[in-house]
């Protein structure tokens, strides 16, 4: 098991940007993939990006070309950097890691992940 903290939730406007980061800590030996997802209140949790081992990404079509997934080995850290942030972009935002599925692939679901951070919030004003 991996454990994961994230930070740099806050309140921007419309368009502004932000960068949440996730340390990972605990298991250096399984390689992971990793993703964040997001919660709006009375809504089900979404994937928002992921990226695998072989550092492949995948994003969901709302947030393509706006949102950036990236993981820095040597800090053992996971981004997402926001650019263009709108008002449906609120929401608790969630990192999430997994030993991938046959070989490299990663799946997209929040019920696949075993590991899960505490959540950050990420609030866009209009």
């Amino acid at each position: 098991q991996v454990q994961l903290v994230e930070s740099g939730g806050g309140s921007v406007q419309a368009g502004g940007s932000l960068r949440l980061s996730c340390a990972a800590s605990g298991d250096h030996y399984t390689r992971y993939c990793m993703g964040w997802f997001r919660q709006a209140p009375g809504k089900e949790r979404e994937e928002v990006a992921r990226i695998s081992i072989d550092a492949s990404t995948t994003y969901a079509d709302s947030v393509k070309g706006r949102f950036t997934i990236s993981y820095d080995n040597e800090k053992t850290t996971l981004y997402l950097q926001m650019n263009s942030l709108r008002p449906e972009d609120t929401a608790t935002y969630y990192c999430a890691a997994r030993p991938p599925l046959g070989g490299f692939w990663c799946p997209p679901f929040y019920y696949q992940y075993s590991s899960w951070g505490q959540g950050t919030q990420v609030t866009v004003s209009s």
